[in-house]
């Protein structure tokens, strides 16, 4: 290497690492106390609202994000709700799951969906497991098998539950929607309409809120000095009330149907159709849950309508009071009403 000869030197020098912005920066920033960074960051009432928004202005302006994990340690809490459920193909799941995440984010928790493949024990206790895991505060089970019913699940200790759609009994808090009330207004609008003749096109026998409604059915039925026959098994889905809808639609002494739910009913009065059979002349038909679609069925379709979003909001309202440490809200039913529509009639003389 001659005299001339640049010597170029390697820097052990690495890049500095951006600093992370902490409470006391967000604090200096806003001119408040860490203190109160601190109540801002946990969602604490006692902070004037010109302050508050100074202070999320300041961690908006600095990048500021508060640590969960160090504020979970400090409170206890994890500001995480678990959802175990079924599935998300029916529209009343879905309409309930959205109103619960809308009803968390208010209250400023996240969600954590842990659907399970077959509705067991065993898959439900896998589930807690896995959300042990996640760290939840709490957890909204919407599962409509009876599996919940002889209330021997085992849930971990001091973990609060909230069940949709089940009869898990005085151990767990349960909401849901007034399964008999609904069943029985649709049976009895039928009754007044003169019909002698009314036929169940039930839902599967493990779904808690089928077995509410075929009951109720059968009381109604009776109340009324009738004794009916039994009801007639479907599984929810449009083709098998298609299926049912074909059988009913070749007798003659049937005039009226209820259907533990919409599709079903629309299965029937496609086969009803298909048969040549008027409705609501030759038979009237009645659905549950009042879908959207209900009315455009051909005729609309009267049927029981059912708050699904309310029964989320109720859920998060009972799990956060939970959470609180307060007793639950005894108001957890909530009751249907029944939306008259074209598809049933008096029965013809």
């Amino acid at each position: 290497m001659t005299p001339s000869t640049p010597i170029v030197k390697s820097s052990s020098r690495r890049p500095s690492r951006t600093r992370t912005v902490s409470m006391a920066d967000v604090a200096a920033r806003a001119g408040v106390s860490s203190q109160t960074v601190s109540r801002v960051s946990n969602g604490a009432a006692n902070v004037e609202a010109g302050t508050r928004q100074r202070v999320l202005d300041a961690m908006a302006e600095l990048g500021y994000r508060p640590n969960s994990a160090a504020r979970a340690l400090k409170t206890g809490r994890f500001r995480s709700i678990g959802v175990i459920m079924f599935t998300l193909s029916t529209l009343g799941n879905m309409k309930t799951l959205d109103a619960i995440v809308t009803a968390a984010s208010g209250a400023g928790y996240t969600i954590t969906l842990m659907p399970v493949a077959h509705p067991t024990e065993g898959e439900v206790a896998g589930a807690f497991s896995r959300l042990q895991e996640e760290a939840v505060d709490g957890v909204v089970i919407i599962i409509e098998a009876q599996m919940l019913d002889r209330a021997d699940l085992i849930v971990p200790v001091g973990l609060p539950v909230v069940i949709i759609d089940s009869d898990a009994g005085d151990p767990y808090v349960v909401v849901d929607t007034d399964q008999e009330q609904g069943m029985r207004l649709a049976t009895q609008h039928l009754l007044d309409l003169g019909h002698t003749r009314v036929v169940h096109v039930a839902g599967p026998a493990t779904s808690y809120s089928a077995t509410r409604r075929a009951t109720s059915w059968l009381d109604t039925m009776r109340d009324a000095g009738l004794e009916p026959e039994a009801p007639l098994g479907g599984d929810w889905t449009t083709a098998s009330g298609y299926r049912i809808g074909l059988e009913i639609g070749r007798r003659d002494d049937v005039t009226g149907v209820v259907a533990a739910n919409d599709q079903m009913a629309l299965g029937v009065m496609h086969a009803l159709h298909e048969l040549g059979r008027s409705i609501p002349g030759d038979v009237s038909v009645v659905g549950f849950d009042d879908t959207e679609e209900s009315g455009s069925f051909w005729p609309p379709l009267t049927t029981v309508h059912q708050n699904f979003g309310e029964i989320g909001l109720r859920s998060m309202h009972v799990l956060l009071e939970m959470l609180e440490g307060q007793e639950p809200s005894a108001d957890r039913i909530v009751p249907t009403h029944l939306v008259v529509r074209e598809s049933a009639g008096p029965p013809r003389a």
